[in-house]
């Protein structure tokens, strides 16, 4: 491989076009994308990384995250060897209100991934809700796949249960479909439903396809409603559910597959070859392909362990015949049994 310090230091005199066309051309994917695909994080976290100088490559320390690698190199982040890429996974999780969404809190609130079981892979968000939000978020080991899923483009909805303080008709919330204006900026399509009125608080559910931060607080403080709790309900097609507060649950891969197949690439599972049980079809189909020797002396050649030997036991000469035949008694000696099928000497006409 090139020397890294060639890349990312052009030599005197080399032009800023020159030295993103040398950048550009290096074989592999952006050190950025390679590492949100691992789930160290997002491209901006990995960015940020890079500025701090947190990452290396082959005992370098980078200073541009348009530097390329292949996945053959020796890459440290804050001086520990990163995992091994891993298939694209995702969970829903039920965040209960008074956690922060993100991985470390300047003020030392304790964070939503401090609450995730112990035996879970290190993973980011898909969005984010704030500290008093609850509800559905979803969360993966792959920051192309959190930012394809956030993306507008990809279309996915997010839809809210909104208890705000203060009365409202639906005309009124009717008119935030056309957007709102925050901070002189203009919002997207914001779809509210009233739900019920109850007491002085209004039950709304929101759709939203692009939330910013706090949106839906602010949209509604518009109409004078104060949102003192919020849920989010779904995100995309994946819904909160009976999931209870807390509770982490992973998305199988064939789901993944048929719902963001087209977003990322998901390889196909494993199959597991499992042994037939003891006495199945599979198990007697075995036997069939061993020497005859081996399946008994009156088993038929050829047919297994499980075939029905020919030989028939010697019937008793005390031996009792059977009571019917053909639906009608044999009769017991001294019956009154007579016909066709009586025995020699009960017959008709017989004396």
């Amino acid at each position: 491989m090139p020397d890294m310090q060639k890349q990312i230091t052009p030599k005197k005199g080399t032009s800023k076009s020159q030295k993103k066309a040398s950048l550009s051309d290096a074989p592999g994917d952006r050190i950025a994308k390679y590492l949100a695909r691992v789930g160290v994080g997002s491209r901006r976290d990995v960015e940020r990384m890079i500025e701090e100088g947190r990452v290396k490559v082959n005992g370098k320390t980078l200073t541009s995250p348009a530097f390329k690698v292949t996945g053959k190199e020796k890459i440290l982040v804050n001086d520990e060897p990163i995992a091994e890429k891993d298939i694209p996974r995702m969970w829903r999780y039920h965040k209960p209100d008074g956690l922060v969404t993100s991985h470390k809190d300047e003020q030392g609130r304790r964070t939503m991934f401090e609450a995730l079981p112990t035996n879970m892979p290190r993973v980011i968000s898909v969005g984010r809700l704030d500290l008093t939000s609850e509800g559905l978020i979803l969360l993966t080991n792959d920051g192309e796949l959190a930012r394809a899923l956030e993306l507008p483009s990809t279309g996915w909805s997010r839809r809210y249960r909104a208890r705000a303080y203060g009365k409202v008709t639906q005309e009124q919330l009717d008119t935030l479909r056309k957007g709102v204006v925050i901070d002189g900026i203009p919002t997207g399509e914001i779809i509210a439903t009233l739900d019920r009125q109850q007491g002085d608080n209004a039950w709304i559910n929101v759709t939203l396809h692009d939330g910013k931060n706090r949106e839906i607080r602010r949209a509604l403080e518009t109409l004078k409603l104060q949102v003192n709790r919020l849920i989010r309900v779904s995100y995309g097609p994946y819904m909160l559910g009976d999931l209870g507060k807390g509770a982490c649950e992973e998305i199988k891969t064939r789901v993944l597959r048929d719902q963001i197949g087209h977003l990322i690439d998901i390889p196909e599972e494993k199959t597991v070859t499992r042994k037939p049980k003891r006495g199945s079809f599979a198990s007697a189909k075995r036997f069939q392909d061993k020497p005859a020797e081996t399946k008994g002396a009156n088993a038929p050649k050829g047919r297994g362990k499980f075939a029905k030997k020919t030989t028939e036991k010697p019937k008793s000469k005390t031996a009792r015949p059977p009571k019917k035949v053909m639906g009608k008694a044999y009769g017991k000696p001294g019956g009154k049994t007579s016909g066709k099928f009586a025995p020699r000497g009960h017959g008709k006409g017989k004396k």
